[in-house]
């Protein structure tokens, strides 16, 4: 049974369900390119306002396939790092998304699953998930911009704690470190994210576009130049009817209906 990564529609949310239950979703070649695409009809959709990636059954993504990669030894070098560039292009897919991006996780999130957690704009994860950075325990490093991620998010010791050691972390503990945004009960994951897209998609859509440029942009950008990105964020989006309306409705102390 080969992986899969399903839609549907639920209101303005696109939500994308990787499908390998038999092997806790492990990732394969397969669904990068439907990954890709997905993200990319969403970017072209106005009906669609947010996107949630979630994993079917009780666990978000094991990770790569180990039988698959193990097979992959035989082959030419090349056949793995083709591989890895077509994962590579789904994780900046996500990150250059102009809509916000909303992972919704359940039990394992391992390995190239824990980087296509990271690299969405929001973790919503249950209080039993674990999430490892399972490379090293296998003789393997990371992939998937792992190690980008989160070099940026934590202390350097917490990070080579994650990533040498292979350290499992409950969503409580990211939780306190930053990683993750929201834990919930078990099975609650995908409902909550749904929840959160729903307040997300009442907002401007031009506006979270902005915020998400923004802060893609800010760790590499000097001061000068984000003050000058943000002037032309600012500018650009007050001269955009959904500014007229935000801030007519704040005045008028009613809901706005952004477009």
């Amino acid at each position: 049974m080969t992986a899969s990564l399903k839609s549907h529609s639920q209101g303005a949310t696109l939500v994308l369900t990787i499908s390998n239950p038999e092997h806790r979703n492990a990732l394969g070649p397969e669904l990068y390119a439907a990954g890709i695409e997905a993200l990319s009809v969403a970017e072209g959709n106005p009906d669609v306002r947010s996107v949630i990636i979630t994993g079917e059954g009780s666990h978000f993504c094991a990770g790569g396939n180990l039988q698959r990669l193990l097979a992959n030894r035989q082959k030419s070098p090349e056949v793995q790092a083709q591989s890895i560039d077509g994962l590579h292009g789904w994780i900046e897919a996500i990150r250059a998304c102009p809509k916000p991006v909303i992972a919704a996780v359940e039990g394992s999130c391992a390995g190239a699953g824990f980087s296509l957690a990271l690299a969405c704009d929001f973790i919503v994860a249950a209080d039993n998930a674990v999430f490892v950075m399972a490379y090293s325990g296998v003789g393997l490093s990371p992939d998937g911009g792992g190690s980008w991620s989160l070099a940026r998010m934590l202390p350097r010791a917490t990070a080579m704690q994650l990533l040498m050691g292979g350290e499992r972390v409950g969503a409580p503990r990211l939780q306190q470190l930053g990683v993750v945004n929201t834990v919930v009960e078990p099975g609650a994951a995908l409902g909550q994210a749904l929840a959160l897209a729903e307040r997300l998609n009442a907002r401007a859509p031009n506006a979270l576009s902005s915020v998400k440029e923004l802060v893609n942009d800010a760790p590499q950008a000097a001061l000068h130049t984000q003050l000058n990105a943000e002037r032309d964020h600012f500018v650009r989006n007050l001269h955009h009817a959904n500014a007229g309306e935000g801030i007519s409705a704040f005045l008028e102390k009613r809901s706005a209906q952004y477009r």
